[in-house]
């Protein structure tokens, strides 16, 4: 009884005493953060559907979980319009603020990363950087130089330059005393053809839906516009003057500091920044949105097709090692999804197809060099086309390719050159000018061992078992040989015919 009693008080002590420290524990903790957390999102390169769903599933993430602020760093050409619009989406829908910030120092935010930061409830650069050229460019062709918008309306012809000088007076007169009635008057417009009438159908949406963003977040309408139609690009502290970007900040810490107490619009209503000490944390995408993204980089497109194209070439050119056939299948199915995500020219698609075409012939009907020489310069010329700017095909990994596709092709050279040098493999040609040994002799005639055969053979001079002969003539089944000469010291260094 007395033992259960002791029990009974220590376990109560011991309650006790946890109460004590675990309420000690609570007042030596800061109080909970209550949201005060942030993510870190990076836009690196083309905006690609593996970007898009990396971007959009945590920026739900974030909102859903509370957080206080999403920064998403970029660097961006541009990329796909269906892409871009899926950050834009889930952005508008997030209720945690979204602030885009241009960095590093030499970074740029070109066409769609343009959209995407007018989206922004933040939107700031680092010094040093670049935005603007949303000019959309669709996928399978590079854009027209021409806009349809100029020169619609019809001009009326050129006078003569022997017109008389009071009948241009006259017109001119005219022209002022109608100008002010033709000022309220729409100008007649030409029809545009189909091709310009689908691209002014494109860049009027891609104007209606930055000038949508702008006004939405309270921004530089006009001049996000003219970067759509005429692809102008401004500086980081023009930027800002020009009220296309909230802030300039030399960095995360300074971004921070001038967002803590900025009151934006999310998708709930109006929340204040407090940003003041907040625990960001920077999440990456997955492996398979990384090996995706990997692949869409132009460089990268443009290595796969060219291991395609000489997998294929070496598998037909010697049908049956397998291996060359489904490495060049395997890369050009994964070439084939990158140009599907990249913008890319049809002209440059053509040269590399043509280039590749022309190899594969000199590989099968050799021309000493020349077709393949052509080939590999109109594969050279497309990969440096294929691809419009801001998505451009570095020139080393170009010189490296085309440097990997001239030595394949200076080993095929080789190769045929080579077969046709030596003579004939059968026969009685290609027995002749051989060396031998005699094997058994008697008198002018006997056996000889040449090439690992046994032949008989004669000669016009007695031999002896072990001379070394050469076949001069080959009658039937019966050589006819001499006795070979010593080619002495220097005899390793002289060639020998085949």
């Amino acid at each position: 009884m007395m033992a259960k009693q002791i029990r009974l008080q220590f376990l109560t002590g011991l309650l006790v005493l946890g109460a004590v420290l675990f309420g000690l524990s609570a007042i030596a903790q800061p109080a909970p953060s209550d949201g005060r957390s942030g993510v870190i999102l990076t836009l690196d390169g083309a905006v690609t559907p593996p970007v898009a769903q990396y971007l959009a599933r945590e920026i739900k993430a974030a909102s859903d979980t509370g957080k206080e602020i999403v920064i998403l760093e970029i660097d961006t050409p541009g990329g796909l319009m269906d892409s871009m619009k899926t950050i834009i989406k889930a952005i508008l829908a997030s209720d945690t603020p979204v602030a885009t910030y241009v960095s590093p120092q030499g970074a740029r935010s070109a066409s769609a990363g343009l959209y995407i930061m007018y989206s922004a409830h933040v939107s700031a650069m680092a010094p040093a950087t670049n935005t603007g050229a949303a000019t959309p460019v669709e996928v399978g062709g590079a854009p027209s130089d021409e806009n349809p918008f100029e020169d619609a309306a019809p001009t009326e012809e050129e006078p003569s330059e022997d017109s008389d000088q009071t009948e241009t007076q006259e017109s001119q007169s005219e022209a002022e005393s109608e100008e002010t009635d033709s000022a309220n008057e729409p100008e007649p417009s030409a029809p545009l053809s189909t091709p310009d009438a689908l691209r002014a159908k494109i860049i009027n949406d891609s104007v209606a839906y930055i000038r949508a963003l702008a006004e939405e977040r309270g921004r530089n309408a006009d001049w996000a516009e003219s970067a759509v139609r005429d692809a102008v690009s401004i500086t980081a502290n023009e930027a800002l003057e020009l009220n296309v970007i909230d802030i300039v900040a030399d960095d995360i810490d300074d971004l921070l500091a001038q967002m803590n107490g900025t009151t934006v619009k999310v998708a709930s209503g109006e929340k204040t920044l407090s940003t003041e000490n907040v625990k960001l944390e920077r999440i990456e995408p997955t492996l398979a949105e990384r090996i995706l993204s990997f692949i869409a980089d132009p460089n990268v497109a443009v290595i796969l097709m060219s291991l395609a194209t000489t997998g294929i070439i070496i598998e037909m050119w010697n049908p049956g090692s397998i291996f060359p056939g489904a490495v060049g299948i395997t890369c050009l199915l994964l070439g084939f999804y990158a140009f599907q995500v990249l913008p890319y020219n049809g002209l440059g698609l053509a040269l590399i197809g043509i280039g590749a075409v022309f190899m594969a012939v000199e590989a099968y009907t050799p021309t000493f060099g020349l077709i393949g020489l052509a080939g590999l310069l109109l594969f050279g010329f497309g990969l440096y086309v294929v691809f419009p700017d801001g998505f451009r095909v570095s020139t080393p990994v170009i010189g490296t390719i085309l440097a990997a596709a001239g030595g394949f092709l200076a080993l095929v050279l080789f190769a045929i050159v080579g077969s046709r040098s030596h003579g004939p493999m059968i026969g009685a040609e290609a027995i002749r000018r051989r060396e031998g040994i005699v094997d058994e002799w008697d008198g002018r005639e006997g056996w000889v061992i040449v090439e690992g055969e046994r032949w008989r053979a004669r000669s016009d001079k007695p031999l002896s078992p072990g001379d070394k002969v050469r076949v001069i003539e080959i009658e039937g089944l019966v050589l006819v040989v001499k006795q070979a000469k010593s080619s002495g010291f220097l005899s390793g260094l002289q060639p020998k015919e085949a």
